[in-house]
């Protein structure tokens, strides 16, 4: 499976992360179950800067689920909306937050932003409907050489 969430919250760079937004600011507990006992980790948010400690302390926003979908998480092999939507997470508090959340683990292996793909749909369809006018010139020119 590769890194567990564990080990990704531990080697969690408290540098600076653009992908986070600069004025959005919060604290995020997760509740990692999983073999009769839960562990919790506090992050604290601030200033496109993330903070992972252990603490079991209140924060805005925690979220709850088996340790296994934690890792899942932080292996990009699930997302966090789909674990939400099919019932593997709980969550408590301010909603706001879990976008954060999101930025915070990665996404899937090869994934790329919507932008990035619209962005190939539009040059490829341009691209393509240039071919599309030089081929209906060279195809017109065809027909006015007749002999």
């Amino acid at each position: 499976m590769g890194t567990t969430a564990a080990q990704y919250l531990q080697q969690l760079d408290a540098g600076r992360r653009p992908d986070l937004p600069e004025t959005t600011a919060g604290t995020l507990r997760l509740d990692f179950r999983g073999d009769g006992c839960t562990d919790h980790w506090y992050l604290t948010i601030a200033d496109q800067h993330v903070q992972a400690t252990r603490s079991a302390d209140d924060a805005d926003l925690v979220v709850r689920a088996d340790r296994t979908v934690f890792d899942r998480m932080a292996s990009g092999e699930l997302h966090l909306a789909q674990a939400l939507l099919s019932n593997e997470l709980a969550v408590r508090g301010d909603l706001r937050l879990l976008t954060l959340l999101r930025r915070i683990f990665p996404g899937p292996s090869g994934a790329r932003h919507p932008r990035e793909l619209g962005r190939a749909a539009l040059a490829g369809r341009a691209g393509s409907a240039g071919r599309a006018r030089s081929a209906g010139r060279a195809g017109s020119a065809g027909r006015d050489e007749r002999p």
